[in-house]
């Protein structure tokens, strides 16, 4: 009965010539092509995919070597490794399979995508921060043990954060897996896998604390009195109901007319919104010298103001309790109690979307003058006005 292993002698194997398959036994092959080269070949196969993996040439690789290469390779396979995606991740620079390395690879990729030149920082601070271990791993070493240990001791009282660097984590290693540097299941995934290990985060459902419409009208009387940009910030951003990143990134090439054109890219929604400027707001504007109506409109020392300054406007004028993403609830409300105006026009006022396609399509060539009066409204009740009028040029819905 003829050998199922190691059915080759090395004396045969210098004899062949005969192009085809030649088994040693267990996948092992040596294959010879029309041309006559001759090499071995491991056969297998894994996940249902047959694979062949090259082994070296004959004249370079004895039959006890082959063998012995070929005995590692299925080791691999039974413990669920591609050895041929093995090799290649091995050959790879041990410097780029670390998991710091993959993930600066992949924020390259992912980068050009985001809105906020800012989440790129976030990306590497969060892991930095909260996954130092795994940041300075081999990405093929990241196991569940690790992510567990980063995950932890902030699951239960930071569950926003945590939820983040889980998603974050699953995302790189997803990648190095697609580029061959490590094999078997995401230890970052939730389904089925970390949702059995740990509870389900639990985010801060609060709402973000907001002034009672009613005392508005007193902040921006004292707001008024103040010259620093924050203050002005801060009083642009309450008479037009907009979100503090969208305020403090508005540059004066938005500003057509009496309309901010707020392009898509900065808008939380991922569309333009056309934010109607009322005499108010537009005297805010008026207030930054002519020679520094360039780029950024409220711009600081270095650039673009942080989101804190204008929090720390609130806080030095003695207002500890709201937040300055509370004014846009304060707006909500004071349209809601103390105007006629239709709830449609009230959220297009905050640039929420409402209503299915078509229907906002429909809306389109309206909404702006209603929102041009409701926000007229709006700063008459903020600053005590009535019946003030500025001319200036508009800019028509279809400019």
């Amino acid at each position: 009965m003829a050998r199922a292993i190691n059915r080759l002698t090395s004396r045969g194997v210098a004899a062949l010539r005969e192009p085809g398959l030649h088994a040693d036994g267990q996948g092992l092959y040596v294959r010879i092509d029309q041309t006559c080269a001759r090499r071995w070949v491991l056969i297998f196969h894994l996940r249902g995919k047959r694979r062949e993996m090259g082994l070296g040439s004959l004249e370079d690789v004895s039959l006890a070597e082959a063998r012995a290469a070929a005995e590692a390779a299925r080791s691999l396979i039974r413990d669920g490794l591609d050895p041929i995606e093995k090799r290649k991740a091995d050959a790879i620079p041990p410097v780029s399979r670390l998991f710091s390395a993959v993930a600066a690879d992949l924020m390259d990729t992912l980068e050009p995508s985001w809105r906020s030149p800012k989440q790129r920082g976030q990306w590497e601070a969060s892991l930095q921060q909260h996954a130092p271990a795994i940041w300075k791993a081999d990405v093929a070493a990241v196991d569940t043990e690790m992510v567990l240990e980063a995950l932890k001791p902030i699951w239960s009282t930071k569950a926003e954060t945590a939820t983040r660097v889980r998603s974050r984590i699953e995302r790189v290693l997803d990648a190095a897996k697609v580029r061959g540097l490590r094999a078997g299941e995401n230890p970052a995934r939730w389904k089925g896998h970390l949702s059995a290990l740990l509870p389900k985060a639990e985010r801060n459902k609060d709402h973000f604390e907001a002034m009672p419409y009613a005392d508005v009208p007193e902040l921006m009387k004292l707001l008024a009195t103040r010259t620093s940009i924050s203050s002005m910030a801060l009083r642009f951003l309450i008479l037009t109901a907009k979100r503090s990143g969208e305020v403090r990134g508005a540059t004066w090439d938005e500003i057509r007319g009496d309309v901010w054109i707020i392009p898509a890219e900065r808008m939380k929604g991922g569309r333009e919104h056309r934010e109607p400027l009322s005499a108010p707001a537009l005297e805010v504007l008026e207030l930054i010298p002519a020679e520094a109506r360039r780029g950024i409109i409220f711009a600081g020392w270095n650039g673009q103001l942080s989101d804190m300054s204008l929090s720390k406007v609130l806080r030095t004028n003695g207002f500890d309790g709201p937040t300055v993403h509370g004014f846009r609830s304060s707006f909500r409300d004071w349209a809601g109690d103390c105007t006629t105006y239709a709830r449609e026009t009230i959220e297009e006022a905050l640039s929420h979307q409402i209503g299915d396609k078509a229907e906002r399509a429909y809306r389109r060539s309206t909404a702006l003058e209603k929102r041009r009066a409701l926000m007229a409204s709006w700063a008459d009740f903020c600053t005590g006005r009535r019946g003030q009028v500025i001319p200036i040029s508009r800019v028509s819905e279809g400019a």
